[in-house]
């Protein structure tokens, strides 16, 4: 696919990941809009990046799913790439019921019913264009689960799951489905702070590296890091590197 001259939208595209590829991928010429919950993280953004576009919108609640997609009709109707990157990571001990599940924002929500819905709601967009592509946020603890973390870990499950089908029902559309699977990214706000560098985390500007690199590739499933030998790992393999992450 064509790294230029696209218009694209990022979904939590204000801070981590999501800045990182949005400046990736305007420095190669493209439009680029993102979108997030808060609004002093995207003027942020702005200051950083000052041609981006920003809209504030929670993806988990539906009127700002809809309200976003309207303002995109009007005002970027030639949309053809949508980055489904917004997601939050939370320690969740189900040994104390509904506690911790019950406390703050909804993983499912915003990491995976989102993705669901703002797909559905681009496709019939994005259909009309020459060349488009929906690019799906994943991780490489949908396939090795870390258990302090079981619902982000489940949320990314889905994601590859919901991804292949979803390439799969599109595959005779001008758009093609991509799935990014990275590891530990050290320098985003997803735990809550950045975390210190080791071995098996990479830097978000990587994954943005990377995500370019992919899709001028056609590389449908860009995996990063240890992300790499995950997805082509046996049962048996998986099932230590479980032990030993879990222990």
């Amino acid at each position: 696919m064509k790294t230029r001259d696209n218009t694209v939208l990022i979904t939590g595209g204000a801070t981590g990941i999501g800045l990182a590829l949005a400046e990736s991928l305007v420095k190669l010429g493209n439009t680029v809009i993102v979108c997030g919950r808060r609004a002093d993280r995207l003027e942020d953004a702005k200051r950083r990046v000052p041609v981006l576009n920003v809209r504030q919108c929670d993806v988990s609640k539906e009127g700002d799913r809809k309200a976003l997609y309207t303002w995109i009709e009007e005002n970027f109707k030639g949309l053809n790439v949508l980055v489904n990157n917004a997601g939050i990571q939370r320690r969740v001990d189900f040994t104390k019921g509904t506690e911790d599940l019950l406390k703050k924002e909804d993983e499912i929500e915003i990491n995976f019913k989102a993705q669901v819905y703002l797909a559905a709601q681009f496709v019939p967009m994005l259909s009309k264009q020459k060349e488009a592509a929906i690019v799906n946020m994943s991780s490489g603890l949908g396939f090795v689960p870390l258990t302090i973390f079981p619902i982000y870990s489940a949320t990314k499950a889905a994601t590859h799951s919901f991804t292949m089908s979803l390439r799969h029902q599109l595959r005779e559309t001008s758009i093609r489905v991509y799935e990014v699977v990275p590891p530990t990214v050290y320098d985003t706000e997803l735990k809550g702070k950045p975390l210190e560098r080791t071995e098996w985390a990479v830097s978000s500007s990587e994954v943005a590296v990377a995500v370019v690199k992919g899709l001028e590739e056609d590389t449908y499933e860009i995996a990063i890091g240890p992300s790499k030998t995950w997805m082509s790992s046996t049962k048996n393999e998986l099932d230590q590197v479980f032990r030993n992450i879990n222990h």
